[in-house]
């Protein structure tokens, strides 16, 4: 059994949601979806034994970088998780690198799923410029919100040992603003699996069968 802890990116509107996924729509009080974003992939990883836990990020505008951290090193204390597979969805890249180098012990795989993988000293914002992208042109909605600007610093080599995998979304709108990840991936391929998904920037809407697969067979790494 493997305990997953799926940590969501910039908060997913039901209206997005519902145009990219075409079934049944989906309506919640906030108009966004948090930790549901992943109520399509959860229920084949749990038909499969594992435990899953899937949190709704504090709102980004009231909470910075440092907070989402601290939200999940919180929810892993509390759970008493260890040997976790830590997924970390577009934005949540940044958050999974700051809980990893903060808990290392804890975490057995590190999977980003197109998603920022952070140098110390960057932000979000910082991690787009340096892919060759201007944040507030290349994302749609994207604001300079605390979460996003906020630096993260912290100690690669906490990070280094773990097995880390990076999920491409091969037909993701965003694809430039992860050149930076990819480059780095390609440069330590020793140290990273790369693997891809045939889909756009948000899979858990239009290809969770095939993302619940690569999670599943990442554990049994």
């Amino acid at each position: 059994m493997t305990d997953y802890l799926l940590v969501h990116g910039g908060d997913v509107s039901t209206e997005t949601w519902n145009t990219l996924t075409g079934g049944s729509p989906i309506y919640t009080e906030s108009g966004r979806l948090g930790g549901r974003v992943w109520e399509t992939v959860t229920p084949i990883l749990k038909a499969q034994g594992h435990r899953t836990f899937t949190p709704t990020l504090i709102n980004e505008h009231n909470c910075n970088l440092s907070g989402h951290i601290e939200q999940i090193c919180l929810l892993i204390t509390e759970n008493g998780l260890r040997d976790i597979l830590l997924v970390g969805h577009s934005y949540g890249g940044m958050i999974i690198t700051g809980v990893t180098a903060k808990m290392p012990d804890v975490v057995r795989n590190l999977v980003y799923l197109d998603a920022a993988v952070p140098d110390p000293g960057q932000s979000l914002f910082d991690f787009i410029a340096a892919s060759g992208c201007d944040p507030l042109a290349s994302i749609p909605g994207l604001e300079p919100a605390q979460a996003y600007v906020e630096k993260l610093w912290f100690d690669p080599q906490k990070i280094k040992p773990l097995r880390k995998t990076f999920i491409r979304c091969t037909k993701s709108e965003l694809a430039p603003c992860a050149k930076s990840s990819l480059d780095k991936i390609a440069s330590n391929r020793s140290r990273w699996t790369l693997l891809d998904v045939g889909t756009g920037h948000i899979p858990q809407a239009t290809a969770p069968g095939e993302l619940a697969k690569l999670l599943l067979g990442i554990a049994k790494q």
